[in-house]
């Protein structure tokens, strides 16, 4: 018997191996739900709204290395795939995502819903494709797959409302061929960079998600090089933790004053897999060498002296091979000082930090000091909360955060030891990614400890969709930093000597509102109340939603502030305190 459209695609998900598809169902996609239905080991998980479906198949994507699928019907359902989508590609990370469409003899016709998906969706995929005729597939089937997987991006297949329940008039077994390449680069390359490297005097590492694979190899660099080793936030992961004696944490916006010292002192940058994008960061002058598997990549950021294209596992065995050996009759011993102030650096400031993050910080003389400027109201500090949550949660937890400040605390406070992964709208910088990507994190391994760092602003933007979790039983910890604010935001302003406008959020109780949903909620208000609540939180079982009243006036201070940066914050806390005022008819 010739099987369907729908039927050919969802044995193909089988096979694969893909376990779940995302989305909200509709007219178009029935033929392609009912197969899904009746296919044992693919799980529909039906979600409140089509982003944050294209968000959990990205998150699963990026933790798996293999595909994730999601599904939007005609019209809006496909539209509102589009940020997810976005974020996806930005992340390199393979999804397929299955867009519904009008009857195929309406095409063309504007029809109720009739929406463009070649147009819609050309900026975001790296393929994309209408099925006009049953005998089409799996041959576009395999095309996409292909792209999505071997270009590492989002692919897209458009059906028609009528063509997924029509037969093949010839059918065959869909294949894939998906065995990545390892790349290296030229070996003239190779030694170029390496004579360069053992010339250098002082040498900084930049060390991004491209080089997680090859973390023994890195480390084995970096010791021959007495290298300090600036992580990117996705180089947390597999760097980060006592076990690496060269890191020194992130530099930029959410970074520390050690990483930016190492990058600043030293005469000479190696970029390992990473594109790290923010330019005012990397210091000018310096001789940089550049390691990434995209050609494209070389030099974008920075002006670069060499530039090797390929694997950085590869390419940094390479070039330990071609270094020069240590002279006969001595040790061989590089000058360590550059590491050794960098680390010296880092230690000092991780005890700051440590200090600030403890529960009872702002009963000491110096905390009381400082909550009269910044915390009168005795919020919670957000270091606080992290802090704890770092210290009870499992060495083997999944972690994704907002974008914003939820980042920020997580990237200073919480190491990911062990098994620990991160997923996080890194590239994109989209809000309300932590719970829908947790949500597909989760349902990867349902018995995995996964924790959302959610900001408020970025939790009700896609609120519903706490309801696809408790649904699915789906036991995600929730941990909301309730400032009542859109935080980044705040900062941005006020540091370009802005008062706070349009960023602060009525907000409800969240831990009611997850009470009403049917999901167990925890409201924290007091400082001593912390980390009973968190450890409560994580001995529940299934969903759990934290809601902690953190302090709305904590300030990120950046790895390097600048004068323009702190002139900018005063004027603008003068200006909030004059409107205030002005506001309440004081002044």
């Amino acid at each position: 018997m010739a099987r369907t459209v729908a039927r050919v695609i969802v044995d193909a998900l089988s096979e694969l191996g893909v376990r779940q598809v995302f989305g909200v169902v509709g007219d178009a996609l029935n033929p392609l739900t009912d197969a899904l239905r009746t296919t044992d080991g693919v799980e529909w998980v039906g979600c409140r709204h089509e982003e944050a479906a294209a968000f959990a198949a990205s998150a699963q994507s990026q933790l798996s290395g293999t595909l994730g699928v999601c599904m939007g019907t005609v019209g809006p359902g496909s539209v509102h795939l589009l940020n997810g989508l976005y974020d996806a590609a930005k992340s390199h990370a393979p999804v397929l995502a299955i867009a519904g469409q009008v009857p195929l003899g309406e095409l063309g016709s504007d029809y109720f819903q009739e929406v463009d998906n070649d147009a819609l969706f050309s900026d975001v995929a790296v393929f994309r494709a209408t099925v006009t005729s049953p005998d089409q597939l799996p041959q576009l089937l395999e095309l996409a797959v292909r792209n999505a997987s071997g270009r590492k991006g989002v692919a897209v297949l458009t059906v028609p409302g009528d063509l997924g329940d029509r037969e093949l008039s010839t059918d065959r077994p869909a294949r894939f061929s998906l065995n990545p390449p390892v790349t290296r680069p030229e070996e003239s390359a190779v030694r170029e960079a390496a004579a360069l490297l053992d010339r250098a005097e002082r040498v900084t590492l930049l060390v991004g998600r491209g080089a997680r694979h090859a973390r023994e190899d890195v480390l084995a660099l970096a010791d021959r090089l007495a290298a300090p080793m600036v992580l990117t936030l996705k180089a947390k992961e597999n760097f980060e933790g006592d076990a690496n004696p060269f890191q020194v944490g992130q530099t930029g916006l959410i970074g520390n004053p050690a990483a930016a010292s190492a990058l600043e002192d030293a005469d000479t940058l190696l970029l390992l897999g990473t594109d790290f994008p923010y330019r005012d960061w990397y210091p000018e002058g310096r001789t940089v060498v550049q390691v990434d598997t995209e050609a494209t990549h070389i030099g974008r950021r920075v002006p670069v002296e060499v530039g090797l294209v390929g694997d950085t596992g590869a390419t940094v065995r390479d070039l330990l091979s071609h270094l020069a050996a240590p002279a006969a009759g001595t040790d061989g011993a590089r000058d360590r000082s550059h590491l050794e102030k960098a680390r010296e650096r880092f230690e000092e400031w991780r005890t700051g930090q440590a200090r600030l993050a403890d529960p009872s910080h702002d009963k000491g003389l110096i905390g009381r000091l400082r909550s009269t400027f910044d915390n009168r109201s005795d919020g919670i500090r957000p270091e606080a909360l992290a802090a704890v949550v770092d210290r009870l949660a499992a060495d083997d937890a999944v972690f994704t955060s907002d974008t914003g400040m939820a980042t920020v605390w997580l990237s200073r406070f919480v190491e990911m030891r062990g098994e620990r992964r991160l997923i996080g709208s890194y590239n994109l910088g989209s809000m309300a990614n932590a719970m829908p990507q947790a949500l597909g994190a989760q349902c990867l391994d349902r018995e995995r400890q996964v924790v959302a760092f959610c900001g408020d602003g970025g939790l009700s933007m896609l609120l519903g969709d706490l309801m696809t979790l408790k649904t699915h039983r789906l036991p995600v910890k929730l941990v909301v930093f309730d400032n009542r604010r859109l935080g980044m935001v705040e900062l941005e302003q006020e540091q370009a000597g802005l008062p706070e406008f349009g960023t602060v959020l009525d907000n409800p109780d969240f831990a009611a509102v997850a009470e009403a949903m049917g999901i167990p909620g925890i409201r924290v208000t007091e400082p001593a109340e912390l980390e009973k609540a968190v450890r409560r939180a994580f001995d529940t079982p299934g969903p759990v939603l934290l809601d902690v009243l953190t302090n709305p006036d904590e300030v990120a201070v950046p790895a390097k502030p600048s004068v323009e940066q702190g002139w900018g914050f005063a004027v603008a806390k003068v200006k909030e305190i004059v409107r205030s005022h002005g506001d309440d008819g004081t002044a």
